[in-house]
């Protein structure tokens, strides 16, 4: 009996001269079908899939490049299949690169493992009673999302397990560095795609409950009493290549107001220091030094955030960025009067170190809307930038003490009770250079990053599942 059937995407002849197309395996692997690659992630493809899979496991591959397996490696996800009743398996893997045999982990798929981008890798297989069930509750019809819209319905009904083991090998074609591959999700160009993740997403959090409608907690404004309106934070650790441009943006800036710039230092070795005190002949700049105990940039936000100094209002400023030109504190000011939120989103212009504009250029974060932006938000992997925060509410949030993902952590937490708002006007350069943090993480720390985020928004999940059954039994 054929215990799998194997699905892989096929290419026409003007894409064979550069990918093989082939597919090798064991021989207990039969019934190949080739689906068009032009369709292949769509609904109707999945649905072609469901149709014709009969044995008890269907293997979907997502490339068209050679795939090989380890000896007996099929026998060991079908093995692990059966042994959990999983509803899909699948594990670590080889990639060939550039010639070279590197390893590829991946990370255990768990609830708040939302990202479309989420990487399983390449080899899925699917318990068929499990996908032909999921794909009868598919009742959207996507041309992009189709396969996104099947592992979120599969998960609603099963276990998505992780094999940490290497049982294949396959030929990686992006050889783009980690921070080359961050802003893929914000590309404009692939709009299209992400209205399409964002509707599929939204959907299966209504089916898990997560969903919260466009209903908002007020915000009131005049809490609490501040000599200064607003203040740009920065916080910074061995930046003294870029410290003096970011300072210099921040004190530049035209408000009518009274507004200040807190620089929070965590024990810089670089020079970092010297440069920051060349600017203290300026009163509008606050210089913290930090302890030599553990900070990381939350601990320098909480720093910032609680100095009697602070501002009504605290405004991002990264220690290797700037600020667009001499009006962005004050177009954040307004946004937070006009739209009487808690936080506020801005537009980033992506640039080199020299301010050359990078692609893909301005980054608007549309999917940041009044409507759905705080369910959307459980899906992608950023919120935007620079980010605005009023100063009472988020001290009683604070930020988690670590060095990734803290902004997205308040994020998430601000969102699930409170409207942000959004300036689409360009009010901030990100510069892309050799020395951000994220430019280029080897695979265990892309690896380490990401499955943080997927507790974040697990942990977010949770309580918003928790939020609305408490709703829902007080009616």
């Amino acid at each position: 009996m054929n215990r799998i059937d194997c699905f892989i995407p096929f290419v026409d002849d003007s894409q064979v001269a550069r990918t093989t197309g082939n597919l090798k395996s064991e021989p207990e692997v039969s019934g190949i079908t080739y689906i068009d690659a032009s369709s292949f992630r769509s609904t109707s493809a999945v649905r072609r899939i469901a149709q014709t899979a009969s044995a008890p496991f269907t293997m979907i591959y997502l490339k068209t490049t050679e795939l090989s397996f380890g000896r007996f490696a099929l026998e060991r996800f079908l093995s692990v299949a059966e042994d959990t009743s999983a509803a899909m398996v699948y594990s670590d893997h080889f990639k060939e690169m550039d010639g070279e045999r590197v390893f590829a982990p991946v990370i255990d798929c768990q609830e708040g493992s939302l990202r479309d981008d989420f990487d399983f890798g390449s080899v899925l297989i699917y318990r068929t009673s499990a996908l032909k069930e999921a794909v009868a509750r598919m009742d959207a019809e996507y041309e992009y999302a189709g396969l996104y819209d099947l592992r979120l319905k599969v998960s609603q009904k099963g276990g998505l397990v992780h094999i940490n083991e290497y049982l294949y090998y396959e030929i990686e074609t992006d050889t783009r560095k980690s921070g080359e591959k961050l802003f893929d999700y914000v590309d404009p160009r692939n709009r299209a795609v992400q209205i399409e993740m964002e509707k599929a997403c939204t959907q299966h959090l209504k089916d898990v409950g997560g969903y919260l409608e466009p209903k908002f907690k007020d915000v009131d404004l005049s809490e609490g009493e501040f000599e200064y309106e607003a203040s740009v934070v920065i916080p910074c650790k061995n930046r003294v290549r870029t410290i003096g441009d970011a300072i210099a943006s921040a004190l530049n800036q035209k408000t009518s107001f009274k507004y200040n710039v807190i620089v929070v230092d965590d024990n810089s070795t670089d020079g970092t220091v010297d440069v920051i005190k060349g600017f203290l002949d300026d009163p509008k700049l606050v210089y913290i030094a930090q302890d030599t105990s553990y900070h990381a940039i939350g601990g320098n936000w909480n720093a910032a955030l609680h100095h009697p100094l602070c501002g009504r209002f605290a405004i991002q400023l990264d220690s290797d960025d700037v600020y667009y030109d001499e009006t962005t504190v004050q177009k954040f000011v307004d946004a937070f009067r006009a739209q009487n939120c808690a936080m506020v989103v801005g537009t980033y212009r992506m640039t080199d170190f020299y301010m050359n504009q990078l692609p893909p250029g301005i980054i608007d974060h549309r999917e940041w809307t009044p409507e759905n932006g705080r369910n959307n938000a459980l899906r992608i992997n950023g919120l935007g930038a620079p980010r605005g925060f009023f100063v009472p509410m988020l001290r009683r949030i604070n930020f988690p003490v670590t060095k990734y993902g803290e902004d997205y952590a308040v994020g998430l937490r601000v969102s699930r009770e409170y409207q942000i708002g959004r300036i689409y006007d360009v009010v901030y350069n990100c510069r892309r250079w050799d020395d951000n943090s994220d430019a280029s993480l080897n695979i265990e720390k892309v690896n380490a990053n990401n499955l943080y985020k997927d507790r974040l928004r697990t942990w977010e999940l949770q309580a918003r599942i928790l939020m609305n059954r408490k709703e829902t039994e007080k009616s």
